[in-house]
C-alpha cells in the first residue's frame, strides 16, 4: 500500500509519519477504541513526530498540586500490534516549564492489556497545575520489543566495566 503525501486533517490519524520517507510499507495497525466521548483519538501531529499525543478526557478541570499525582482517563482502549509495545512519555513542554511529568516515566503499556488508557501525572513544580479538558498530557511511542531467552548460569562473562554502577562510566570516573 502507498500512502499519499497530501494528507487531510483525518489522514493524519491513521497515516505514520514515517510514510512519505519509505515509499511502499505496511505499517503496523494500533487499534483503538473510543470508551468516553470525551476522548480524542491520538494522533501524530507532524510528519516526524515520533510519538502519538493523547489528551486528557476528563469533563472538568483537574488541579495537581506540588508534589501530587493524579491518574488522567485518555478516554481509549488500545490493541497494540503483536510483538510491540506503547510508551508513554511526558510532553517535554509540560517538564520544561511546569515540572509536570510521568513518576514511571517512560511507562509501558503491554500488548496484552486492553483496559482504558490512563497517565499517571506528577507536578514537580512549585506552583499548581490545571489540566483541561482536552488538553495533549502525554505522548505514546509504538516501539518493537524483544523478548530473549532466560537462562540462570553461575557466572558471568567478564568485562572491562565489571561491578561498576551508577555514574562509574561518566566523568570523574576513577579509571
Amino acid at each position: 500500500m502507498r500512502w499519499a503525501f497530501q494528507a487531510s486533517s483525518q489522514d493524519r490519524l491513521t497515516r505514520p509519519p514515517t510514510a512519505r520517507y519509505r515509499g511502499l510499507m505496511t505499517a503496523p495497525l494500533l487499534s483503538i477504541k473510543r470508551l468516553s466521548p470525551l476522548a480524542t483519538i491520538p494522533a501524530y501531529q507532524s510528519h516526524g513526530a515520533a510519538g502519538l499525543d493523547l489528551h486528557a478526557a476528563i469533563d472538568h478541570e483537574r488541579v495537581i498540586e506540588p508534589g501530587c499525582i493524579e491518574m488522567i482517563p485518555i478516554g481509549i482502549a488500545i490493541a497494540l500490534p503483536i510483538g510491540h509495545e506503547g510508551q508513554v512519555r511526558p510532553r517535554s513542554g509540560l517538564a520544561s516549564k511546569h515540572g509536570i511529568t510521568l513518576p514511571n516515566a517512560p511507562g509501558t503499556i503491554d500488548e496484552d492489556y486492553r483496559g482504558e488508557v490512563c497517565v499517571p501525572l506528577i507536578n514537580l513544580g512549585s506552583e499548581p497545575f490545571t489540566i483541561e479538558p482536552g488538553m495533549r498530557i502525554a505522548q505514546m511511542i509504538v516501539s518493537p520489543v524483544t523478548h530473549c531467552r532466560i537462562a540462570e548460569v553461575e557466572k558471568l562473562d567478564k568485562t572491562e566495566r565489571g561491578h561498576g554502577g551508577f555514574g562509574s562510566t561518566g566523568a570523574g570516573a576513577r579509571v
